[in-house]
């Protein structure tokens, strides 16, 4: 049997990854990994590699801090063990390339993991929230986005998701009610949209056109999509503790800010 030693001054599972896929390359070897992380002083250090002292092998480290990862190859090179720096001549290159210095955060790749699972999780939420489905997971969204059909609602929504925020959105539409579930939402996670008249009206048709359908039916009339927009303002005004902005004219960067910061920080994640 082989042993594999990984150090980590975080969690130990970026060398582990990286350390798995090399092994991909040779078939038929018995292989075992130990790994060993949270190191965060010399005197872990020196007990990690007495170990490998007493059951040889080689090792793989990922250590931020220079002065930690230059006492493991001093010692490495003392006691005669095959040890392979896995990230000081990365932070090194990247750092002359990037004209700045790396910060010596130990896990900050792990967070950085942990972000980018959590947005990814909002994002999977979105999409299966989109248009009204699910309506009964309404009161998970972070944010519900109301409002009348092309008025920014999908992609407001995709756009807060890749920030890290769970948001569903809800379609109004004259004559038919919304589903009751929207009404159990707490009110301060509610934002009705609002467009001008005119500017759906061009929205609209030139979806239409996108879709090669003609614009002259009633989804781009101009009398019924003032007609639907005077139904969602009286909507709106049955629920004053909602948040309600304009949309019109803006890009969904700006409508984001704008919910964003009207939210009062209750549901900030940046």
């Amino acid at each position: 049997m082989y042993h594999v030693y990984l150090l980590s001054d975080a969690t130990g599972e970026t060398v582990e990854r990286v350390a798995r896929a090399a092994l991909t390359q040779f078939k038929d070897v018995d292989v075992r990994l130990r790994r060993v992380g949270q190191i965060r002083n010399r005197d872990d250090i020196i007990k990690a590699l007495d170990e490998v002292d007493r059951q040889p092998g080689i090792i793989f480290y990922t250590l931020v801090n220079t002065e930690l990862a230059q006492f493991v190859r001093n010692e490495c090179e003392a006691r005669q063990l095959d040890a392979v720096d896995l990230i000081t001549p990365l932070l090194f290159k990247l750092a002359e390339f990037l004209e700045m210095r790396p910060q010596k955060l130990p896990g900050l790749q792990y967070e950085m993991n942990s972000e980018y699972y959590r947005r990814m999780e909002a994002v999977d939420f979105t999409v299966k929230q989109d248009d009204g489905q699910e309506p009964r997971n309404l009161h998970k969204a972070d944010i519900v986005l109301i409002g009348v059909s092309r008025s920014s609602k999908t992609p407001l929504s995709m756009y807060l998701a890749h920030k890290g925020y769970k948001v569903a959105n809800v379609p109004i539409i004259q004559g038919i009610d919304p589903p009751p579930e929207l009404e159990e939402v707490e009110p301060e996670r509610v934002v009705g949209l609002i467009i001008d008249t005119q500017r759906l009206v061009d929205i609209r048709c030139a979806r239409l056109r996108n879709l090669r359908q003609s614009p002259r039916g009633s989804y781009a009339d101009y009398r019924q999509v003032e007609e639907e927009l005077a139904y969602c303002r009286r909507f709106y005004r049955a629920h004053p503790a909602w948040l309600v902005i304009d949309v019109t004219n803006k890009s969904v960067e700006e409508s984001a800010a704008e919910i964003l910061s009207r939210l009062h920080g209750d549901i900030r994640h940046d």
